[in-house]
């Protein structure tokens, strides 16, 4: 008897891309490189990013967005100058995000409270994971009348970590902006920083730290 096998599988940011322009290259060569992710979060801090308004047009002439939340790119195509992350590590595929953004980007910051310290989604850590799934899926009060109540496993499916870790708990993280999410001033200012090649500075008039 024959076994069925799975198709062969290539990932999305395996597959052969069209070489940028040559004209876009050369405005890009000598820009900072910047990439973003989302894990564990809301994508909150990321809209922060768009709430520079105008004035991130400007910084546009010395940064260039290499990977963001915003795009379909799933992989850093080349080394990075900053990397922001925004969002706790709460699975197996979190995880392997982390850790090539921290082999791919020389200064890795953690945005807003689930990435510094892991937020609304580290409530769970107060009860043991399998509580947690049962609660959600078996006891659920959402839950179909008459449906069998089943916690979903697939070999696709990201296994979920026993707890969720803020960010610095799985790699080295570089700076933290706090905040649920932090103002686009704040992130602003970081960015303007780092792009001018000044040191690093978030004063506590843009903090904000609920």
């Amino acid at each position: 008897m024959k076994t069925q096998t799975s198709p062969p599988q290539t990932a999305s940011h395996e597959l052969p891309a069209t070489p940028p322009p040559a004209s876009l290259l050369a405005a890009r060569a000598g820009k900072i490189k910047m990439a973003t992710i989302s894990l564990c979060g809301c994508w909150g801090c990321t809209l922060s990013i768009l709430d520079c308004d105008e004035r991130i047009l400007g910084l546009l002439d010395k940064v260039t967005i290499t990977r963001s939340s915003l795009t379909d790119i799933k992989r850093i195509a080349e080394r990075c100058t900053i990397g922001f992350i925004e969002g706790g590590v709460a699975n197996e595929e979190n995880i392997e995000t982390l850790e090539h953004f921290r082999a791919n980007c020389d200064i890795l910051i953690a945005v807003g409270a689930c990435a510094v310290w892991g937020g609304v989604p580290a409530m769970r850590n107060l009860v043991e994971l399998k509580d947690c799934l049962a609660q959600a899926y078996l006891h659920s009060p959402t839950a179909v009348a008459g449906a069998k109540p089943v916690i979903p496993f697939h070999p696709e499916i990201p296994r979920i970590t026993a707890k969720v870790y803020p960010c610095h708990e799985v790699v080295k993280i570089d700076y933290f902006i706090p905040g649920c999410p932090p103002s686009g001033d704040a992130v602003f200012k970081v960015l303007d920083d780092l792009a001018n090649g000044r040191p690093f500075d978030l004063p506590s008039s843009i903090n904000r730290y609920d």
